[in-house]
């Protein structure tokens, strides 16, 4: 099943926003395997699973941001929240990747259709799920979201908040999930998640388990959301700035559960290394999750249109073996996962999840 709405589609270019993302990826997805999938919009999801009223609540975002944080994006803060998420003023004050003369559309207007678009990935996790999304059941491609460096107190890497961390700790909450795996395959570091799992763990609201307490069965008192990242070993956000500026035990510094960087040149390991950690992340769970979300960046390919991704070159052929043999790992362990399209930049970045979804059609 592919999860698609147009309506959760932000056009950059109508709020003045000259980052390199084309108006809508899924769409070119969607051309390109012509009917081979089915799809459903927002609506016709909600109805097949029941759901009535918001998709995402306020509350909803609390659960994993700060309360002072999210009243910003509800109140007078959200566009200087917004003009810092998306890096649009320069340390000299001048505008960077932005034309606000150029815009139809109020920057603050972006603020409702991001978190529709959050809310697509919190749809997507349930569809997987309920089993009954694909020919061998669990599995969901979600063509949106994936706003992994949104942190705990801010915006960040034009990510305005985390729907994978809103997903998974609302799936835990509501649907009584013991284990929520976040596999993340973006070029750049999941930071932001790492910070909000780390942070829940801290208050008390996740399990923090190890190999070792995963083996004695320590952690089964709480859920858990176990997370692994694997990406670029240099560049944002773990470049020699961002680095200089960064607060111990926050995001970037902080890493995943799972946390492994490739450098240039390292591409032809890259998939062996990603199902070893995965097979770390086995066994750091101790048993088997409920659902993983997937953050399915297609910015490692190497026709990736953003500068801060050009450590990490992948073939086609390369990034379809990286996602077919997640897919296949999880199809065999029967575990549902939703996947989430996320990073991806210029004219091609569709070619990766289209490839992909094609190859798997028949598996």
């Amino acid at each position: 099943m592919i999860l698609y709405d147009p309506a959760a589609i932000v056009n950059y270019r109508d709020h003045g926003i000259m980052i390199p993302v084309a108006p809508d990826r899924g769409k070119r997805v969607l051309d390109f395997l012509d009917g081979a999938w089915p799809v459903l919009d927002f609506n016709a999801a909600r109805m097949r699973l029941g759901l009535e009223g918001q998709i995402l609540s306020r509350e909803d975002l609390e659960r994993v941001h700060s309360k002072k944080f999210t009243a910003q994006l509800y109140g007078e803060g959200l566009k200087a929240t917004l003009l810092g998420t998306y890096e649009l003023i320069d340390a000299n004050g001048k505008p960077h990747r932005y034309e606000p003369d150029r815009a139809i559309k109020p920057l603050s207007d972006m603020f409702q259709t991001l978190i529709a678009k959050a809310g697509g990935t919190y749809l997507a996790g349930l569809l997987a799920l309920s089993g009954e999304t694909s020919n061998n059941g669990g599995f969901c491609y979600y063509l949106g979201g994936g706003m992994h460096h949104a942190r705990y107190d801010a915006g960040s890497g034009f990510c305005l908040v985390n729907d994978m961390a809103i997903a998974a700790l609302k799936i835990i909450v509501e649907k009584s999930a013991r284990l929520v795996w976040i596999i993340d395959l973006d070029a750049h570091k999941g930071d932001g998640t790492a910070e909000l799992v780390s942070f829940a763990r801290e208050r008390g609201e996740l399990s923090m388990p190890s190999e070792k307490s995963a083996q004695k069965g320590d952690a089964a008192g709480k859920p858990s959301v176990l997370t692994l990242s694997i990406h670029m070993a240099k560049g944002w956000p773990l470049d020699k700035e961002n680095i200089a500026f960064a607060e111990a035990g926050r995001a970037p510094l902080l890493p995943s559960d799972v946390d492994m960087g490739i450098d240039e040149g390292e591409e032809d390991e890259y998939t062996a290394r990603l199902m070893q950690g995965i097979e770390k992340l086995e066994r750091l769970s101790g048993e088997k999750p409920d659902l993983a979300l997937i953050v399915d960046g297609s910015d490692p390919y190497e026709h990736d249109g953003l500068a801060s991704s050009a450590m990490l070159r992948l073939t086609l052929e390369q990034c379809i073996e990286r996602d077919s043999c997640v897919y296949r790992y999880l199809r065999d362990h029967k575990i549902p996962s939703a996947w989430i399209q996320a990073g991806g930049y210029g004219d091609r970045a569709w070619e990766p999840p289209a490839h992909f979804l094609k190859s798997i059609l028949h598996n």
